[in-house]
Protein backbone atom coordinates (compact mmCIF):
# COMPACT_ATOMS: atom_id res chain seq x y z
CA UNK A 1 0.00 0.00 0.00
CA UNK A 2 1.63 3.21 -0.86
CA UNK A 3 2.67 5.48 1.65
CA UNK A 4 0.30 8.11 1.38
CA UNK A 5 -2.35 6.15 2.00
CA UNK A 6 -1.04 5.00 5.28
CA UNK A 7 -0.31 8.36 5.84
CA UNK A 8 -3.80 9.73 5.38
CA UNK A 9 -5.28 7.00 7.33
CA UNK A 10 -3.24 7.40 10.75
CA UNK A 11 -3.93 11.55 10.45
CA UNK A 12 -7.53 10.44 10.08
CA UNK A 13 -7.34 8.28 13.42
CA UNK A 14 -5.75 10.49 15.70
CA UNK A 15 -6.45 13.82 17.38
CA UNK A 16 -6.68 16.63 15.39
CA UNK A 17 -4.05 19.11 15.77
CA UNK A 18 -6.45 22.08 16.09
CA UNK A 19 -7.34 25.24 14.65
CA UNK A 20 -4.52 27.15 15.60
CA UNK A 21 -1.88 24.51 14.91
CA UNK A 22 -3.50 24.40 11.54
CA UNK A 23 -3.85 27.63 10.75
CA UNK A 24 0.45 28.35 11.58
CA UNK A 25 0.65 25.21 9.62
CA UNK A 26 -0.97 26.74 6.55
CA UNK A 27 1.15 30.04 7.03
CA UNK A 28 4.28 28.61 7.07
CA UNK A 29 3.33 26.72 3.60
CA UNK A 30 2.49 29.56 1.90
CA UNK A 31 5.16 32.46 3.65
CA UNK A 32 8.09 30.00 5.03
CA UNK A 33 10.89 28.85 2.74
CA UNK A 34 11.18 25.38 4.16
CA UNK A 35 8.13 24.59 5.84
CA UNK A 36 9.00 20.74 5.51
CA UNK A 37 11.54 21.87 8.52
CA UNK A 38 7.90 22.06 10.81
CA UNK A 39 7.23 18.93 13.03
CA UNK A 40 3.40 18.38 11.64
CA UNK A 41 0.11 16.71 12.65
CA UNK A 42 2.22 13.22 13.43
CA UNK A 43 4.93 14.36 15.06
CA UNK A 44 2.88 17.35 16.98
CA UNK A 45 0.33 14.31 19.12
CA UNK A 46 3.28 12.60 19.63
CA UNK A 47 4.60 14.99 21.23
CA UNK A 48 2.34 15.70 22.89
CA UNK A 49 1.66 12.21 24.31
CA UNK A 50 5.43 12.03 25.19
CA UNK A 51 4.45 15.03 27.78
CA UNK A 52 1.21 13.83 29.02
CA UNK A 53 3.08 10.65 30.26
CA UNK A 54 6.29 11.66 31.48
CA UNK A 55 4.47 15.12 33.30
CA UNK A 56 7.44 17.22 32.59
CA UNK A 57 7.77 20.17 35.00
CA UNK A 58 10.91 21.65 32.45
CA UNK A 59 11.10 21.29 29.08
CA UNK A 60 14.05 22.06 26.91
CA UNK A 61 13.22 22.81 22.70
CA UNK A 62 16.66 23.44 20.86
CA UNK A 63 15.52 25.08 17.91
CA UNK A 64 11.71 26.44 17.86
CA UNK A 65 11.41 27.27 14.39
CA UNK A 66 7.31 27.94 14.33
CA UNK A 67 6.74 26.92 17.43
CA UNK A 68 4.83 23.97 16.13
CA UNK A 69 6.16 21.69 18.12
CA UNK A 70 6.38 24.00 21.04
CA UNK A 71 2.78 24.90 21.17
CA UNK A 72 1.99 20.58 20.93
CA UNK A 73 4.65 20.25 24.04
CA UNK A 74 2.71 23.16 26.29
CA UNK A 75 -0.77 21.35 25.55
CA UNK A 76 0.31 18.28 26.67
CA UNK A 77 1.71 20.21 30.57
CA UNK A 78 0.14 21.17 33.37
CA UNK A 79 -0.06 25.59 34.62
CA UNK A 80 2.74 25.69 36.22
CA UNK A 81 5.12 23.59 34.43
CA UNK A 82 7.36 25.75 31.44
CA UNK A 83 8.82 24.90 28.14
CA UNK A 84 12.17 26.93 27.42
CA UNK A 85 12.58 27.18 23.51
CA UNK A 86 15.59 28.49 21.61
CA UNK A 87 15.89 29.99 18.39
CA UNK A 88 18.49 31.37 16.74
CA UNK A 89 17.20 33.09 13.80
CA UNK A 90 15.56 36.36 14.95
CA UNK A 91 13.50 36.61 12.00
CA UNK A 92 11.18 34.28 12.98
CA UNK A 93 10.54 36.16 16.29
CA UNK A 94 7.22 37.81 14.88
CA UNK A 95 5.88 34.87 13.48
CA UNK A 96 6.34 32.73 16.16
CA UNK A 97 5.08 35.29 18.51
CA UNK A 98 2.06 35.32 16.49
CA UNK A 99 0.96 31.79 16.96
CA UNK A 100 1.99 32.05 21.12
CA UNK A 101 0.06 34.70 21.49
CA UNK A 102 -3.01 33.27 20.59
CA UNK A 103 -2.53 30.22 22.39
CA UNK A 104 -4.03 29.32 25.66
CA UNK A 105 -0.70 27.98 26.31
CA UNK A 106 1.41 30.63 25.82
CA UNK A 107 2.03 31.16 29.87
CA UNK A 108 3.58 27.96 30.08
CA UNK A 109 6.06 28.84 26.68
CA UNK A 110 9.60 31.01 27.37
CA UNK A 111 10.93 32.10 24.31
CA UNK A 112 14.46 32.65 23.63
CA UNK A 113 15.92 34.52 20.72
CA UNK A 114 20.03 33.76 20.21
CA UNK A 115 22.37 30.84 20.12
CA UNK A 116 21.57 28.07 21.92
CA UNK A 117 25.31 27.11 22.77
CA UNK A 118 25.35 30.35 24.50
CA UNK A 119 21.70 30.52 26.43
CA UNK A 120 21.61 27.10 27.52
CA UNK A 121 24.47 27.41 30.31
CA UNK A 122 22.50 30.50 31.67
CA UNK A 123 19.50 28.82 32.06
CA UNK A 124 19.41 27.82 35.57
CA UNK A 125 16.62 24.04 35.50
CA UNK A 126 16.44 20.90 35.32
CA UNK A 127 15.28 19.45 32.60
CA UNK A 128 12.72 16.39 32.34
CA UNK A 129 12.65 16.20 28.76
CA UNK A 130 14.86 18.08 25.99
CA UNK A 131 13.75 17.97 21.77
CA UNK A 132 16.75 18.63 19.98
CA UNK A 133 15.88 20.06 16.25
CA UNK A 134 18.51 22.82 15.54
CA UNK A 135 22.13 23.06 13.33
CA UNK A 136 22.69 19.04 12.81
CA UNK A 137 26.12 20.10 12.41
CA UNK A 138 26.32 21.16 16.72
CA UNK A 139 24.15 17.83 18.00
CA UNK A 140 26.60 16.35 19.63
CA UNK A 141 27.71 19.89 21.04
CA UNK A 142 23.93 20.87 22.08
CA UNK A 143 24.30 17.23 23.39
CA UNK A 144 27.09 18.05 25.54
CA UNK A 145 25.74 21.00 26.81
CA UNK A 146 22.33 19.68 27.94
CA UNK A 147 23.25 16.20 29.16
CA UNK A 148 24.12 17.58 33.26
CA UNK A 149 20.88 19.92 33.16
CA UNK A 150 18.75 16.54 32.52
CA UNK A 151 17.71 14.47 35.59
CA UNK A 152 18.01 11.07 35.44
CA UNK A 153 15.27 9.49 34.17
CA UNK A 154 14.57 12.41 31.97
CA UNK A 155 14.16 11.71 28.20
CA UNK A 156 15.81 13.48 25.45
CA UNK A 157 14.48 13.83 21.91
CA UNK A 158 16.59 14.53 18.65
CA UNK A 159 15.23 14.84 15.47
CA UNK A 160 16.07 14.41 12.20
CA UNK A 161 18.34 11.87 13.10
CA UNK A 162 17.82 9.45 9.95
CA UNK A 163 18.34 13.03 7.85
CA UNK A 164 16.44 11.67 4.60
CA UNK A 165 18.28 8.41 4.61
CA UNK A 166 22.11 9.74 3.87
CA UNK A 167 23.03 8.53 7.44
CA UNK A 168 23.56 4.83 5.39
CA UNK A 169 25.76 6.55 2.93
CA UNK A 170 29.45 7.89 2.93
CA UNK A 171 28.82 11.89 3.10
CA UNK A 172 30.99 14.29 1.15
CA UNK A 173 33.44 16.16 3.20
CA UNK A 174 31.20 19.55 2.57
CA UNK A 175 28.09 18.03 4.13
CA UNK A 176 29.12 18.99 7.61
CA UNK A 177 24.72 18.84 8.36
CA UNK A 178 25.00 14.95 7.11
CA UNK A 179 28.31 14.46 8.91
CA UNK A 180 26.73 15.69 12.36
CA UNK A 181 24.11 13.60 12.32
CA UNK A 182 26.53 10.81 11.68
CA UNK A 183 28.88 11.96 14.75
CA UNK A 184 25.98 12.30 17.26
CA UNK A 185 24.47 8.92 15.91
CA UNK A 186 27.89 7.12 16.79
CA UNK A 187 27.99 9.11 19.74
CA UNK A 188 24.90 8.70 21.42
CA UNK A 189 25.34 4.72 20.77
CA UNK A 190 28.82 4.55 22.57
CA UNK A 191 27.29 6.51 25.42
CA UNK A 192 26.43 3.64 28.16
CA UNK A 193 24.82 6.76 30.33
CA UNK A 194 21.50 6.46 28.45
CA UNK A 195 19.44 3.77 26.42
CA UNK A 196 18.40 5.07 23.01
CA UNK A 197 16.39 3.51 20.12
CA UNK A 198 15.50 5.43 16.92
CA UNK A 199 11.64 5.30 15.76
CA UNK A 200 11.23 6.12 11.96
CA UNK A 201 9.17 8.67 12.72
CA UNK A 202 9.30 11.08 9.78
CA UNK A 203 13.46 11.77 9.28
CA UNK A 204 14.09 9.60 12.38
CA UNK A 205 13.70 10.43 15.88
CA UNK A 206 16.06 9.20 18.51
CA UNK A 207 14.54 8.67 21.76
CA UNK A 208 17.68 9.06 24.15
CA UNK A 209 16.58 7.95 28.10
CA UNK A 210 19.11 8.95 31.20
CA UNK A 211 20.06 6.61 33.75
Amino acid sequence: MPEGVIDDYILKHIDDEGSLLAALNRDANVNLLRPRMLSGHLQGRILKMFCRMLRPHRILEIGTYTAYATLCMAEGIETGDIVHTIEINDEMEDFIRKYLQQSPHQDKIKLHIGNATEIIPQLDEVFNLVFIDADKRLYCEYYDLIFPKVRPGGLILADNTLWDGKVIETPHPSDKQTIGILNFNKKIKEDNRVEKVILPLRDGLTMIWKK
